[in-house]
């Protein structure tokens, strides 16, 4: 039985993917920054017992440390960390630089760079003073790394530094025997994306893919299992593509 830390858990892939551990018989701690009665839906469905909830802003460095720290105090031990928890892509944070004032700009930089980036690289660090061989940490990037993100630049760029993030620590931390990885998902059927699936833009999201959907919460929860099993040692470092084909790298 693992114990398992999934950061932005109370709702969309993070409630996934806590549920997904729990259903192999795992222990998680469900964190969350401001929604807790989402991140107590979240635990209150997961099967079995011991699970817990943990807070704390992953964009303050303090906060970020502390949220490792309650986790590894409730559950005993840190076995797997899945960093899910970001600053997503919204019509409040829309930034392209065309149409953005210099303080919005440098306003949605700083906060999505400090989220993104900075906070995961932070939870990431605690985590690891408490991971031992065999731990796991998957990192939860976007296809958006990759194909570009002109309305939401910072959201792109902090993503796809996350994923270089992980590949050097996946060097790094190899020779402890733990492995790092990533998932870069395309669009995914959240809680929060379900308005903009129901209006006239749902039809154009669903055509990016050759499947003619979206991808759930659960798909993208089956791709982080797999990355955190025993099996999955030897692609540590990848960054696996859960998109449905609506963005294939060269």
């Amino acid at each position: 039985m693992r114990k398992v830390l999934v950061t932005g858990a109370s709702s969309g892939i993070g409630r996934a993917t806590a549920r997904a551990f729990a259903d192999l018989g795992d222990t998680v701690a469900v964190h969350y920054a401001t929604d807790r009665l989402g991140a107590e839906h979240t635990r209150a469905a997961l099967p079995g017992g011991g699970h817990t909830i943990v807070s704390g802003d992953i964009g303050n460095p303090a906060q970020a440390r502390n949220l490792v720290e309650q986790a590894v105090s409730a559950l005993g031990s840190l076995d797997v960390l899945v960093n899910n928890a970001a600053v997503a892509p919204t019509t409040a944070n829309r930034h392209p630089i065309t149409d953005t004032s210099y303080d919005q700009w440098c306003t949605v930089w700083q906060h999505m760079v400090n989220v993104n980036l900075l906070g995961s690289a932070n939870v990431i660090w605690a985590a690891a003073q408490h991971m031992a061989a065999g731990g796991r940490i998957i990192n939860v990037g976007s296809r958006g790394a990759f194909r570009g993100e002109p309305e939401h630049p910072a959201y792109g760029a902090s993503k796809a530094a996350l994923h270089a993030l992980g590949q050097s620590l996946a060097i790094a931390l190899a020779p402890r025997g733990i492995a790092v990885s990533s998932v870069a998902p395309g669009f995914v059927s959240s809680e929060r994306q379900q308005p903009k699936l129901s209006s006239e833009e749902g039809t154009a999201l669903r055509q990016q893919s050759p499947l003619g959907r979206v991808g759930t919460p659960a798909e993208v929860a089956s791709a982080i299992v797999y990355l955190a099993s025993p099996e999955a040692e030897w692609t540590t470092g990848a960054i696996l593509d859960v998109n449905g084909a609506s963005h294939l790298r060269t």
